[in-house]
């Protein structure tokens, strides 16, 4: 049989079967041929397929990875500034009534300074945590600072608040610092 170029047809193959239905030597070796390109086909379709999925996975992975650092990326700086927050809020829980008035210039920039940091906080996802005494300790949010057995309370309440919480969008930044009761009841 003469070399070919190109791989033949399946219609050049039936010509050569014989009235029998027998196929001739030429035919059967160009047979073999034809399965050798399906199966090279086969495997050339499947690894096409599983660099698309590739791809697809990567492109995946790379705009996960994009968002993650997008709401995520600035959690470092976030934290950081968690004690300026509560500093303020201490600031402003100091000032006694009767000072309200003496030093009401100062106690407005106090105010205006916190809810401009809430702002800030609120544009970029920080959002605060703030148990009530009272509510259920949930330690998926909530850190125990101490316990105590506080009559008229159940075991598992909240019985002080020492600090606020926050979240990072849905991730926790720095869980609420509370008390919590350990009074069993008899």
């Amino acid at each position: 049989m003469a070399e070919q170029d190109e791989p033949r047809s399946l219609d050049e193959l039936a010509a050569e079967v014989d009235e029998n239905g027998e196929v001739s030597a030429e035919a059967a070796e160009g047979s073999d041929d034809l399965e050798i390109l399906k199966r090279e086909r086969d495997e050339i379709r499947d690894r096409f397929i599983r660099a698309l999925a590739d791809a697809e996975n990567t492109r995946k992975r790379a705009e996960r990875d994009r968002r993650e650092a997008e709401n995520y990326g600035g959690s470092k700086l976030a934290r950081d500034l968690l004690p300026v927050h509560d500093n303020l809020r201490r600031a402003l829980d100091a000032i006694a009534e009767d000072q309200r008035e003496a030093q009401k210039a100062l106690i407005e920039g106090i105010e205006l300074t916190m809810r401009e940091l809430l702002s800030v906080f609120k544009k970029h996802g920080i959002h605060p945590i703030d148990p009530q005494v009272g509510d259920k300790f949930d330690p998926q949010v909530h850190q125990a600072m101490f316990e105590a057995p506080v009559p008229g309370t159940k075991a598992g309440e909240i019985i002080q608040v020492a600090a606020q919480g926050f979240l990072l969008h849905d991730r926790l930044l720095r869980p609420a610092q509370v008390g919590v009761s350990s009074f069993k009841e008899s």
